[in-house]
Order: structure tokens, then C-alpha cells, then sequence
């Protein structure tokens, strides 16, 4: 399986369950969801399913007809946060037009996800943009190969803020998030998962209803997601 590296913590917790229920045992590959969806239209063997961070990269496959169309099912969505290090002395970011991202930077650099390929980036962009402060940020950005390279920056220090999914902060006491992005400042985040062409098995076609089972929902809960009910 395959799937958006921000899915990591709530997936290792569903496998394990779903291996001491069944004794099967569910490996998944994490990393951003279009090197991954690039992965899959290129040689389709390596994943029996796919659970993307963004409806575009699922998109891709679709035209490329890499997965069973009919088993594309939106199953969860995320909320874009602004993290800060625990020990930093902001707080509160009211995030809009008035947002002064040169004082809350200090000097520093804002780290998000590559906007070429990944969709935390990708959102956080659409979200700067959306307010009018890409043209001031742009050049002092610090871009990642995927959202948890940039929640290890902000853990880390290396940066005073970093753009990530609420779910991601959810999983650290080394970051505190001090701002919401509002949901009209970027295209819903989104993730829709689907069985990858020539893999509709029964094992498969099992673990893609657990994953939408009420105890996955639980689970997916618990880790920051919200579930989309369709």
C-alpha cells in the first residue's frame, strides 16, 4: 500500500489493529502523494492501494487509468495549521490580509512542503497567495521533500515557523500550533483513496472496507483527521 506521509501515524496504529484481527499483515509506503502516484502509473505492481493527500494526485492516476475508478472513495479531510517550536514566543496568528508575516519571521525562514509535488506545500501556497503575502514570502521560504520534513524543522528550531496539516501537529510536544489557515484560503484538503488497477483481491478489497470501518474512523480521529461521511 501507499500512502501520504501525513497518514503515518493514524495507518501504522490501523495496520497493527488490522493485523491482530485478521493475523495479515499491511505494509505501506510513505511519502508524498504525486512521487507516489508517479510510482504506481509507472509500474502498477508495487502497490495494491493507494491513499493520496490531495484529489489531484488520484487525478493523475485516473487518467492514466492506474486505478479502479469505482473504488475511488474521498475518505478523510484535514485542516492547514501554522506551527511555531513549544518554545517560541509566538501565539495566536490571526491569518489574513493584515497577517505581518516579516515580524513574525524575524529574520527567519518559513518552511513548507516543496509546492512542485507536495500538497501541504502546495496548499500552504494557494493559502499565501490567497491573503496577498507570496510575493513578500517567496524568497524567504525553506522548502521540504514532505510535510513531516517540515514539521522536523520547526521541532527541531532550524526555523521559527513551518506550515503543516493539523493532524501532523497533533503528533509532536515539540511544536505548538499558533495559527489556522481559514478554509476558503486554499481548496479543500482531501484525501481520497482507491485500489490500484489489477489488484481488486479479496485480502485488498477487505482492508480498503476496514478503512472505512467505524474503528478506522475512530482511529483516524484520534490522530487529527476528520472523516468525510459519503
Amino acid at each position: 500500500m501507499f500512502a501520504a506521509v501525513s497518514l503515518t501515524n493514524a495507518l501504522k496504529d490501523i495496520s497493527k489493529k488490522y493485523q491482530m484481527e485478521t493475523q495479515i499483515e499491511v505494509v505501506v509506503l510513505y511519502d508524498s502523494s504525486f512521487k507516489l502516484a508517479k510510482k504506481i502509473a509507472e509500474e502498477e505492481t508495487l502497490a495494491d492501494l493507494f491513499i493520496s493527500a490531495d484529489q489531484q494526485s488520484m487525478d493523475y492516476l485516473a487518467k492514466k487509468e492506474s486505478i479502479i475508478a469505482t473504488s475511488r472513495h474521498t475518505l478523510l479531510s484535514n485542516e492547514l495549521v501554522l506551527v511555531a517550536p513549544i518554545d517560541s514566543n509566538i501565539y495566536n496568528v490571526a491569518i489574513d490580509k493584515k497577517t505581518n508575516w516579516k515580524n513574525l519571521l524575524d529574520g527567519g525562514l518559513l518552511a513548507l512542503g516543496d509546492f512542485d509535488h507536495v500538497p501541504a506545500g502546495i496548499y500552504a501556497k494557494q493559502a499565501l497567495e490567497y491573503w496577498g503575502a507570496w510575493p513578500m514570502l517567496e524568497q524567504k521560504i525553506v522548502l521540504t521533500n514532505n510535510v513531516r520534513a517540515t514539521l522536523a524543522l520547526v521541532e527541531l528550531a532550524k526555523v521559527p515557523l513551518g506550515i503543516v496539516y493539523g493532524s501532523d501537529a497533533i503528533t509532536t510536544d515539540r511544536v505548538r500550533v499558533v495559527g489556522v489557515f481559514p478554509d476558503q484560503s486554499h481548496k479543500p484538503i482531501e484525501y481520497p483513496m482507491a485500489i490500484v488497477n489489477g489488484h481488486d483481491n479479496p485480502n485488498v478489497n477487505a482492508f480498503y472496507a476496514y478503512l472505512k470501518s467505524s474503528t478506522a474512523s475512530t482511529i483516524f480521529k484520534n490522530n487529527g483527521f476528520s472523516v468525510v461521511k459519503k
